[in-house]
């Protein structure tokens, strides 16, 4: 008896292999259930993603199972059933959480859960991530607490110096009247 063998159609592999190249460039992924959502609004949401650096695409699920096991991601089974979209950062994954949950309120998405930095998260995570500070934001945080010593300093110099010139001041008014 001969084996079977099932042929693969090239189209699947390489709907594959552009999968596997976009999720290995992307540090985080979450994983949504787009159901109930119309073609406006996944173009919103994809508009709004693009702004934050990230890409949203429908896979089928078999694809992305693919697509992760070759890359040696873990990743829940749950994350793929459903129909699935995904949507891929490429450099931070906290304002592409929060936008995807802002969305999430508005309509009928539902976030499923992440795989960020290789480690896979439910969805309560995943949320918590979102309401952190962004990358940007947190810099800005730095850069004031660093700027804050300085600016005192400078504070304080210029009260001296104008302490100085108000005395002085007051004294030439003095000496004008009396």
């Amino acid at each position: 008896m001969g084996e079977k063998t099932q042929k693969i159609q090239q189209y699947k592999r390489d709907a594959v292999a552009v999968l596997k190249e976009k999720i290995s460039q992307a540090p985080g992924l979450i994983f949504t259930d787009y159901r109930g959502l119309n073609v406006a609004q996944i173009t919103d949401l994809r508009r709004s993603l693009r702004k934050q650096a990230a890409e949203y695409k429908v896979v089928k699920n078999n694809f992305a199972k693919i697509a992760l096991a070759e890359l040696g991601m873990p990743f829940e089974e749950a994350f793929l059933n459903d129909p699935t979209a995904i949507a891929m950062t490429r450099e931070d994954v906290g304002p592409v959480a929060k936008t995807l949950f802002a969305f999430a309120k508005e309509s009928r998405l539902k976030v499923k859960g992440g795989l960020i930095e290789g480690r896979p998260l439910q969805a309560p995570a995943v949320e918590a991530i979102s309401r952190l500070p962004g990358r940007l934001e947190l810099l800005a945080i730095l850069a004031g607490t660093m700027n804050a010593p300085l600016r005192n300093l400078l504070y304080v110099l210029n009260g001296v110096a104008s302490k100085l010139v108000r005395t002085l001041q007051a004294v030439a008014d003095q000496k004008a009247k009396g």
